[in-house]
């Protein structure tokens, strides 16, 4: 007997949009300029850097600057904006400056800032409560590390997550939240979606002070009945905060 599916797709709260935009460096290049030169390109970066935290300060905008581990980048530039024309603006400031001379695009990732539709209470517009309003147009944590990886929900055979019923997905996103929570206090967590804006359903960006938390909360995960039956992920970018105060240091400028 063919499957009927027993309930409508469920309804999110969306927010900001979001834009993880990472970067290599082409080192040769950069190591061929003189001294004044590096440091004209690094003043430039600095004061692009400083009118995006400018914006987030009064609350127009979110933003942070990674140094990112391992190969996949150099660099990640993550921004939260109300809108994809300010997105696009502040990706184009990057672009326009000296020090973006040296840089190329590995990767980058678009999606929406996204929560539940349970949060919101039937005819209040969810912006009005404080709590929502912070996790729907967020600041960057201000925790020294980030890990940000994509993911998907399986739709093979029986591990067909957009198959179950609404009480089956709910039984699995509760036990789900119950890991998460354990980590309160060590790992924040923003969960982007992507279905129709990237090349994957979700995007999920972790901050932690320590980031050896990310492994343990991601291998944890692991032995949750939803994410091993219907989780794919993609590609994991870890990267640790930079101040102005050591980007002289790490581009030796």
């Amino acid at each position: 007997m063919e499957h009927q599916f027993t309930s409508p797709a469920p309804q999110t709260l969306d927010g900001w949009f979001a834009l993880h935009d990472f970067r290599i460096i082409d080192w040769q290049r950069w190591k061929g300029l003189s001294s004044d030169e590096k440091r004209t390109a690094m003043r430039e970066l600095s004061m692009l850097n400083q009118g995006f935290s400018e914006d987030e300060s009064v609350n127009k905008a979110g933003f942070g600057m990674f140094a990112v581990v391992g190969h996949k980048a150099d660099l990640l530039f993550l921004h939260f904006r109300p809108s994809v024309e300010e997105l696009i603006e502040a990706k184009y400031r990057l672009n326009q400056t000296r020090f973006a001379d040296f840089l190329s695009s590995p990767y980058s990732y678009f999606s929406v800032v996204e929560l539940s539709s349970h949060l919101a209470k039937p005819g209040v517009d969810p912006l009005e409560n404080p709590a929502t309003r912070e996790r729907l147009q967020p600041k960057v944590p201000a925790a020294d590390f980030v890990c940000f990886y994509p993911m998907n929900k399986k739709r093979v055979h029986h591990d067909n997550w957009y198959t179950l019923s609404e009480e089956e997905r709910r039984e699995y996103l509760m036990a789900h939240g119950t890991i998460g929570r354990t980590y309160a206090g060590r790992v924040k967590q923003i969960i982007t979606g992507s279905m129709g804006l990237d090349d994957w359903e979700w995007g999920v960006t972790l901050f932690a002070d320590d980031p050896l938390q990310f492994k343990k909360l991601v291998y944890e995960m692991r032995f949750d009945e939803g994410s091993a039956r219907f989780g794919e992920f993609g590609p994991f970018l870890v990267g640790e905060r930079i101040k102005d105060s050591n980007l002289s240091r790490l581009l030796r400028a």
